[in-house]
């Protein structure tokens, strides 16, 4: 077994190793764009701009927030109770929410086209950036890991599949749209994330009038296992990797950014507290899986277990795309690179970007739900703190005076509760990593 291990973590470091190789060298390339006077990076076309509409922006935000995650929350809660999950996903969607809108009036104030790392280092400095680029690959990685995983088991159910079969075979449509970028991932997010939550109503519709629903199955809780559940909800509101790209496809008409950042997360929201609620009535705690539509579909039947099984993958490619097209574009921005569309460029950070979490997902490394635990609870905190210094910093040193501002969010007293939050949960969790608290799984 030991023996078996430590392949696995060869294999993984000969992989990266690879990969950051390759990006080393892109690198290296990349730095010929640098001005050799000011050491200033010059303004390039290396992030091209694609317009997107109000709506492709918004549910690029869906897309982003419901992935893995959703899908978790019942089994994560499940010893803490509902009416838990339901506070903690108020706290956190309203922080995180104001964590993104500082982003947004971030890339407002920056002439040129940056993402997170880019924003950071222009802001906060080299340090700042290298921990909020790392925060974005964790949360990527994380989640992708767990669509590896999860559509794996999914496909495995329906079809009777491998895992890693289903996996692969998943894995085709998520690499086409990222690679054909931005305005292809606006597009397809809007199509599929409508039909998406269609599927995903009928279904709670469906559940609450079955008869089978027992409300008291969901309302408890059980404060010795709240924290844990918090750092789930924030992982599935983390979409601050998102809004410059957002930004980005909005340049043309940008007072539409902050709008399409509130609704996207109100509606996400919704969807995040209704899904495990008619999980838990349906099934009990004791029978919900850590995919949680498998037990969901099967308690009400064949027809719901396709439905709901589709809407998980839906859901996952969805989010797929989303933290997988922030990702290449943050590798691109971080390291210099010539241009996203140098096809050179586009084949090794799209390897870099997908073939990881596709091994880490089946390497006995890391689980479905501890994936995601992980990094909710590290990215999560990095992209949610560093934005208020980032928006300081921007409302002193910024390039333009920008479309949309922050008013009483911006307070000092709102952005002191936002680090406090944040904060605690990250302490929590290496507390509980530590072994000196119950992680509630």
């Amino acid at each position: 077994m030991m023996q078996r291990d430590f392949s696995h973590f060869l294999d993984i470091f000969y992989s990266l190793g690879s990969l950051s190789v390759s990006l080393g060298y892109l690198k290296a390339k990349g730095e010929c764009v640098r001005n050799e006077e000011s050491g200033a990076i010059a303004e390039t076309d290396a992030l091209k701009v694609k317009k997107l509409t109000f709506w492709e922006a918004t549910m690029i935000i869906v897309g982003a927030n419901i992935g893995s995650g959703i899908l978790a929350l019942a089994y994560a809660s499940r010893l803490s109770g509902w009416p838990i999950l339901l506070l903690w996903l108020v706290i956190a969607g309203v922080f995180t929410t104001v964590s993104m809108l500082y982003v947004s009036e971030t890339t407002l104030r920056t002439k040129k086209n940056l993402q997170l790392s880019g924003l950071a280092q222009k802001y906060v400095g080299s340090t700042g950036s290298w921990i909020i680029f790392l925060a974005v690959v964790a949360n990527s990685l994380g989640c992708m890991i767990a669509y590896m995983a999860g559509s794996g088991k999914i496909l495995n159910a329906i079809f009777g599949i491998s895992s890693q079969l289903g996996s692969l075979l998943f894995a085709i449509p998520c690499i086409l749209v990222v690679w054909l970028g931005l305005k292809a991932t606006g597009v397809s997010a809007k199509i599929i994330g409508w039909g998406m939550l269609l599927l995903v109503s009928l279904i709670i519709v469906a559940s609450f009038l079955s008869g089978k629903a027992d409300f008291g199955s969901a309302m408890y809780a059980h404060w010795a296992y709240a924290v844990p559940v918090f750092n789930v909800a924030l992982f599935c509101y983390i979409a601050q990797y998102v809004v410059p790209e957002l930004s980005r496809g909005l340049r043309h008409d940008a007072r539409k950014l902050a709008p399409a950042v509130i609704t996207g997360m109100s509606i996400t929201f919704v969807f995040l507290a209704l899904v495990p609620l008619a999980v838990l009535v349906l099934t009990g705690p004791e029978k919900v899986t850590e995919v949680a539509t498998i037990a969901w579909g099967n308690a009400l039947g064949r027809w719901a277990l396709l439905l709901a099984n589709l809407f998980a993958l839906c859901a996952m490619i969805t989010s797929y795309w989303a933290v997988a097209g922030a990702m290449l574009t943050n590798i691109v921005d971080k390291f210099n690179l010539k241009s996203e569309w140098d096809i050179r460029t586009r084949i090794i950070v799209v390897a870099c970007v997908v073939v990881p979490p596709f091994i880490l997902a089946y390497s006995g490394v890391v689980s479905f739900v501890n994936a995601i635990y992980m990094a909710g609870t590290f990215g999560g905190v990095a992209m949610s703190i560093l934005p208020v210094m980032m928006l300081r910093s921007a409302r002193k040193h910024g390039d333009v005076e920008p479309e949309y501002t922050n008013g009483w969010i911006a307070h000092p007293v709102v952005q002191t509760l936002l680090i406090a939050v944040f904060g605690a949960g990250a302490i929590y969790a290496i507390i509980s990593m530590l072994g000196f608290l119950p992680k509630g799984w």
